[in-house]
């Protein structure tokens, strides 16, 4: 069988999103930015992915160092173990083997300058159907899409307009990493937001490498899930591709699909996981009704609260109110929001050797809600009574679990030893 990649069709034709304006009037993205809780300057630009934290650390020498370079060693090659807890042989062994899905996919187009689904869409798997299957009402194909996604393995499913703002200006070419044109197939009118469900007994080791495993789970099986969903839609005849976190950034468009909200440890917060998940997209030219965005009432939580903050050993998170803009390159311009000091934040992870998400563990909402008293707690938080729920977090936070009870819960008589 014959991919696009082995022969592109007219369908495909691209269009550089830099070179292109929003799809939508004016008025109907303030009422959208009012309905998601956006507040955008005039001053507003697109963010250049150049720019991320990521690809600074291999350009950038106010970034790069022995420490990050050794950072991304340590998932490639032999990582340097210790003794401390979480960091031994065993741990990094799972996390290295949570991520080797994901890095099949991401590697396969390194010499052609694409990291796919980090700085590239990810390549169809089939062409498209060149007979179109015939479809329902928008809602009820969108209803559709939601059932085979959460089939797949999605966790969350919302559905948004394509909203050019937060694509990126220009992707990144991994051959020297420089600017490379961001573009999408022409005719995609909307995109499928997935969030996957992060592992919650991992997320509670961290920081260690062991918890790192929850986060390279869920990039291996959201590769799968989007490449599956896309390919879904192909052979219903209309174009698809798959993304993770790539071409767009995916906090904006899941507050869009309805997914959750924005909370000051920069992370989305839906009122199923709480931060605990990560986020995959599918754009797609299949008629679809898009979802509305929800204000529930866990930002307003956040407000108030600063315990992701308070627990950031690099004091990399914000103590006060959204603000707008930033000295650092890796932060978006002309949006008023709460943003981390993603150089203090990255500095932390390449000296630990792993990725940290404490603000994650931490974060009040971080909670599985299968039990009454969570669920209890999360209306009390999001409503009237959140003064209540701040009182009964702070009386009863969440433990943090060492990676060594964990291995002995898994059975390994071991420990984790290694």
């Amino acid at each position: 069988m014959k991919t696009n990649r082995e022969a592109p069709q007219a369908s495909r034709r691209k269009t550089a999103i830099a070179e292109t304006g929003s799809n939508r009037p004016d008025g109907r993205i303030s009422e959208m930015d009012r309905a998601a809780g956006f507040e955008i300057g005039p001053d507003f630009t697109r963010f250049d992915q150049i720019n991320d934290i990521f690809s600074r650390a291999f350009w950038d020498d106010r970034v790069k160092s022995a420490d990050t370079n050794a950072f991304f060693d340590s998932y490639r090659r032999a990582p340097a173990p210790r003794r401390a807890d979480g960091f031994t042989q065993r741990d990094f062994a799972f996390r290295n083997a949570s991520w080797v899905i994901s890095d099949m996919v991401s590697e396969r187009g390194g010499d052609r300058g694409l990291r796919e689904g980090f700085q590239a869409l990810i390549e169809p798997a089939v062409p498209i159907a060149p007979d179109a299957a015939p479809l329902g009402t928008a809602a009820e194909e969108s209803r559709s899409i939601k059932a085979v996604a959460k089939r797949f393995g999605a966790d969350l499913v919302g559905i948004a307009e394509i909203d050019l703002r937060w694509h990126y200006a220009t992707r990144v070419d991994v051959r020297d990493f420089s600017k490379a044109p961001n573009e999408l197939p022409d005719g995609m009118t909307h995109v499928i937001v997935m969030a996957h469900e992060m592992a919650p007994e991992l997320v509670a080791t961290y920081p260690s490498a062991l918890a790192g495993a929850s986060t390279g789970m869920e990039y291996s099986h959201e590769a799968a899930i989007a490449i599956q969903l896309a390919s879904y839609i192909r052979h219903l005849g209309y174009d698809a591709v798959a993304s993770m976190n790539d071409t767009a950034l995916a906090v904006p468009y899941a507050i869009q699909a309805g997914l959750g909200e924005y909370g000051r440890n920069q992370m989305v917060l839906t009122p199923e996981y709480g931060p605990r998940v990560r986020f995959s997209k599918v754009f797609t030219s299949l008629p679809l009704a898009a979802d509305a965005p929800r204000r529930l009432g866990l930002h307003d939580y956040c407000q108030s609260c600063t315990r992701c903050a308070d627990s950031c050993p690099p004091r990399a998170l914000p103590f006060g109110g959204p603000e707008e803009g930033g000295d650092s390159p890796s932060t978006i311009r002309g949006v008023r929001k709460w943003s981390a000091n993603c150089e203090k934040c990255f500095g932390f992870w390449a000296k630990l050797r792993s990725d940290c998400a404490i603000c994650m563990r931490v974060c009040p909402f971080n909670r599985s809600y299968d039990r009454f008293a969570d669920r209890l707690w999360r209306r009390l938080a999001t409503g009237r009574w959140r003064a209540l729920a701040r009182w009964w977090a702070e009386r009863w936070p969440a433990e943090r679990h060492t990676a060594l009870d964990w291995w002995k819960r898994a059975g390994d008589s071991n420990g984790g030893g290694g």
